[in-house]
C-alpha cells in the first residue's frame, strides 16, 4: 500500500499543478484580451468602458476560483508522499469531492477511496512519525 499512497499523493500533486497552471494561462488570456480591446476599440471609449472592465473581472475571478480548487490537491499530494497522518483525513475528503470531477477527477476520487479506505492504510499512517514542528 506504501507505494498506492506515493502514487496518489503525486497524481494529485501533477493533477493540482496541472490546475494552477490552467489558472496561470486564463489570467494570461483574458489580460490579453483585455489588452486588445482597449487598443483595438481605441475609436470607440464606450466599448473599452464596458468591455475592458468586465474582462478583467472575468480573467481574475475564473483563475482565483481555479487555483483556489487546485491548491488543494498540490497540499493533500505532498502530505501524502511524507505520509503526514493530517493528509490521509484530508485525502479522503477530496478523493469524495473529486467524484464529481468527471472524468479525469472521478478516477482520481475511486482511487483515493480505494488507497486511503484499506485498513493497511490505516496502519500505515498510525506508524508514521509525526516530524519535526
Amino acid at each position: 500500500m506504501r507505494d498506492h499512497v506515493r502514487i496518489l499523493g503525486w497524481l494529485n500533486v501533477v493533477l493540482g499543478c496541472l490546475g494552477l497552471l490552467a489558472a496561470l494561462i486564463v489570467f494570461l488570456v483574458f489580460g490579453g484580451l483585455a489588452g486588445i480591446v482597449g487598443i483595438a476599440a481605441h475609436d470607440d471609449p464606450d466599448a473599452v468602458r464596458v468591455a475592458v472592465p468586465i474582462l478583467g473581472a472575468l480573467g481574475t475571478i475564473i483563475p482565483v476560483i481555479v487555483a483556489l480548487l487546485s491548491l488543494p490537491g498540490v497540499i493533500v499530494g505532498a502530505g501524502l508522499i511524507q505520509f503526514r497522518p493530517w493528509a490521509r483525513i484530508l485525502g479522503i475528503i477530496l478523493s469524495a469531492l473529486n467524484l464529481l470531477n468527471v472524468p479525469l477527477g472521478t478516477i482520481l476520487g475511486a482511487y483515493g477511496l480505494w488507497v486511503l479506505l484499506q485498513q493497511d492504510t490505516e496502519r500505515l499512517f498510525a506508524a508514521a512519525p509525526a516530524g519535526p514542528r
